[in-house]
């Protein structure tokens, strides 16, 4: 360590280079171009009324529906133990599922529109207060219902504050099925 004494020769040489780098772009555009490819299909020929970055756009604006699908892929699904012969069945499911996903869609966005509405808020799964539930967390709360016929009346068993606070938002029509009104 140090600097070596006179007439001592040195046990070793250190070098530090001085490097800087440069973007080159013309080496890089042929990388760019071949990654980033996305592939839109549309019923709208027409550049003027639909662009390629308006129909991305658009398409971006619909993550609500990708992250619907999602579900497919849940191992609570059980989708790798569907087994469909012919393409009808196939795109009978699909639209089922589809159909299914608009349904959970509107029930979503009606209970978060009465929450907003009414500047209220259910308590989420770790128990703070949300205006923006999801449909699949409101589900599990629904989950423990339990209906009772004596006599042919029906009566609920177990209806939670939290499951007569959700209905209270989903209208009438969810109310009258859980006989509350």
């Amino acid at each position: 360590p140090g600097r070596p004494k006179a007439g001592e020769e040195p046990q070793g040489y250190y070098y530090h280079p001085q490097i800087t780098l440069e973007q080159s772009e013309a080496l890089i555009l042929p990388y760019k171009n071949q990654t980033g490819r996305f592939i839109l299909a549309t019923n709208h020929l027409d550049p003027e009324v639909l662009s390629p970055f308006q129909a991305l756009s658009f398409y971006k604006e619909q993550q609500g529906t990708e992250r619907g699908f999602r579900f497919i892929k849940d191992p609570l699904f059980f989708a790798s133990s569907v087994f469909l012969k012919s393409t009808s069945r196939i795109m009978a499911l699909a639209f089922i599922m589809a159909l299914s996903l608009l349904v959970y869609s509107l029930g979503q966005r009606k209970l978060r529109m009465a929450l907003q509405q009414a500047e209220a808020s259910v308590p989420n799964q770790k128990g703070k207060p949300t205006a923006r539930p999801t449909l699949r967390w409101i589900f599990q709360g629904f989950q423990s219902i339990h209906v009772v016929l004596i006599d042919g009346v029906k009566s609920l068993i177990k209806l939670t504050e939290f499951q007569r606070l959700v209905l209270r938002f989903l209208g009438s029509h969810c109310q009258k099925y859980y006989c509350l009104s």
